[in-house]
């Protein structure tokens, strides 16, 4: 196992840091940097995407020939953790949720004509998306093969769809949708995905869903389809091949998850190392307590756990390995890894990390939806012990 990089990926996380030092890091501690959903204003993520293009900072997982690096994702897993030593670092790079995940389906399935008709405008940073699959009780959750409501019926040669949605990451902002519908009752084959554009009739934004907060550009909203029609064109891979395609997409999606995260969790630490190593307490800087270096250190091992499975997956996937149970193993600890950093973080900066003097509250609130995106810690848990089951002691093969 080779866990060197590439000289050009070291050099890109190079460069990334220091353009997050240089044109990021100063605005999150300007309340007025904060828009909509407590993230980035709109205005000032437009001019930090100019410059990052003009820095040759963008799009780090497509390929160089789509206007992307082209990095591999094990590239993409360092690039990402760098990325993500800024709150607003995704976004800005255009490596965020859902665009990222939803630019890697496209990548891998759609047509040449889709691609550029869907696909590069949001490489080019001209639209954002997002995937329209989650539903309320009775509908699809964490079962959309078994549970799916939403409906597309055919009509010729286009589809008509009626359902209802909830929890679409980003649907206030975005232009271009993935939506999943159930196309036949094969619960291995009834479900299929298509493509539509926000400015067609026959569906609307119900809501926005409050939340806990802080939220991805265009919130996490509600949405109704009463008549929807979509051209058959438009249909993205073949029909009853819509689970497919949640595969594909979410395998790397919830593994760039990950990648986020850690870089988040080490921002924690790093704002909890710089205010113990200054403050003093009964004659003594905290750094130099024991209780507190131990707290550091729990927090960094797990940290470290957690990139070295990211890395493992990362790494498996790149060899054509779907790497299910790596990418469970990832999402259920980097999770936990998130929320434990923000939180020992918050501890050891005390009533100050409480506060909105830092970013960790806003961290904080963040963290908590790590064990829900993407499949809960549960549903995870599930995966790898029905593989430990299959495979018994080679569950844990070198191979």
């Amino acid at each position: 196992m080779d866990f060197s990089l590439p000289a050009e990926t070291r050099d890109l996380c190079r460069r990334i840091d220091a353009f997050l030092e240089a044109y990021v890091l100063p605005l999150e501690d300007d309340p007025a940097s904060f828009g909509e959903g407590e993230h980035i204003r709109e205005d000032l993520l437009q001019d930090l995407r100019r410059k990052a293009r003009a820095e040759g900072l963008w799009c780090f997982q497509m390929p160089r020939e789509l206007g992307g690096l082209g990095q591999s994702t094990v590239g993409m897993a360092a690039c990402y953790e760098a990325a993500g030593r800024s709150i607003f670092g995704p976004a800005i790079f255009n490596v965020a949720a859902p665009d990222d995940g939803n630019m890697f389906l496209l990548n891998k399935v759609a047509t040449p004509a889709q691609k550029e008709r869907w696909l590069m405008p949001i490489i080019r940073g001209e639209k954002r998306s997002a995937l329209a699959m989650t539903e309320p009780h009775p509908g699809a959750g964490s079962d959309p093969a078994g549970m799916m409501l939403t409906r597309a019926e055919k009509r010729g040669d286009r589809w008509v769809v009626h359902g209802h949605k909830w929890f679409i990451t980003g649907a206030g902002a975005a232009q271009t949708f993935i939506l999943l519908a159930r196309t036949s009752d094969d619960q291995r084959r009834g479900l299929t995905a298509f493509l539509f554009d926000r400015d067609q009739p026959g569906w609307h934004i119900e809501r926005r869903i409050p939340i806990m907060g802080p939220e991805e550009h265009g919130g996490h909203c509600e949405l109704f389809f009463d008549g929807l029609e979509i051209p058959d064109e438009n249909r993205l891979m073949g029909e009853g091949e819509g689970m497919k395609a949640v595969q594909i997409r979410l395998g790397t999606a919830r593994l760039t998850h990950c990648m986020r995260w850690l870089g988040m969790a080490k921002r924690a630490l790093e704002i909890a190392m710089a205010y113990v190593g200054e403050r003093q307490s009964f004659g003594r800087k905290l750094i130099e307590r024991e209780g507190v270096q131990w707290m550091l250190a729990d927090a960094a091992m797990a940290i470290e756990t957690g990139r070295l499975l990211t890395m493992q997956a990362a790494w498996k996937l790149d060899q054509g390995d779907q790497a299910r149970k790596e990418v469970s193993m990832a999402k259920i600890v980097v999770a936990d890894t998130l929320h434990k950093a923000v939180d020992t973080a918050i501890q050891l900066c005390g009533a100050r990390g409480y506060s909105r003097d830092t970013l960790l509250e806003w961290m904080y609130r963040y963290a908590r939806q790590a064990r829900l995106v993407d499949g809960a810690s549960e549903v995870h848990k599930m995966v790898l012990a029905r593989t430990l089951v299959e495979d018994g002691r080679n569950f844990w093969s070198w191979s």
